[in-house]
């Protein structure tokens, strides 16, 4: 079934809000090594650009948590009863009976500064080193958590969750003075668009 014009961008917005509002409540319960949800947060369009792991800016001038925290789309395929399996069924041969069902597979991308090299070319030390791998895993947990916790209920009908699969989570990086971690989970949408030129009634 055809998906509504923003079927895939109001999941992408809503799974980015539930995950800055955990990464908030760690902080505010006082988790060491909790920094917050990044005031810079946001929804983007293909590949993460590492340019904004230390950024405060878009803040306001009120502060907030250094990092950049993003969800993208890596992809949509047509899925079946065997969601997440990719529905290959070939179409035109016998009429038209498109699946159940589109597969979204969203990435979540948090990154924070990372030790480096100081001016005299000595390296992080280990107290540094390990704050900063303290916050990414206290940032992996909870970003992980979020996932499950808000998922089943995104859906349009609290009786009936999304269907959804976590998947791997890894830490990327030191690389440019950024560390932080990816985290992908793949979301059943139903369809319930109209294609053009139907009736929408």
């Amino acid at each position: 079934m055809p998906l509504t014009p923003h079927s895939v961008h109001d999941l992408a917005e809503a799974v980015l809000g539930c995950v800055c509002v955990a990464l908030d409540t760690a902080a505010a319960d006082g988790v060491e090594g909790a920094l917050g949800c990044p005031c810079r947060a946001c929804v983007i369009p293909g590949a993460v650009a590492w340019d904004g792991c230390d950024a405060i800016e878009g803040c306001g001038g009120d502060g907030g948590a250094p990092g950049q925290l993003t969800v993208s789309v890596a992809r949509i395929y047509p899925a079946g009863q065997n969601f997440p399996a990719e529905d290959r069924t070939v179409q035109g041969v016998r009429g038209c009976t498109p699946p159940p069902l589109t597969a979204a597979e969203l990435i979540i991308t948090l990154l924070r500064c990372a030790p480096v090299v100081d001016e005299g070319g000595c390296p992080p030390s280990c107290e540094e080193l390990t704050e900063a791998a303290r916050a990414v895993h206290v940032d992996a947990a909870t970003v992980y958590s979020a996932l499950w916790c808000c998922l089943p209920g995104l859906g349009p009908n609290p009786r009936r969750p999304r269907r959804f699969t976590v998947g791997g989570q890894r830490i990327i990086g030191p690389e440019g003075g950024c560390v932080g971690l990816e985290q992908r989970v793949t979301v059943a949408l139903p369809g319930c668009g109209t294609c053009p030129g139907e009736d929408a009634s």
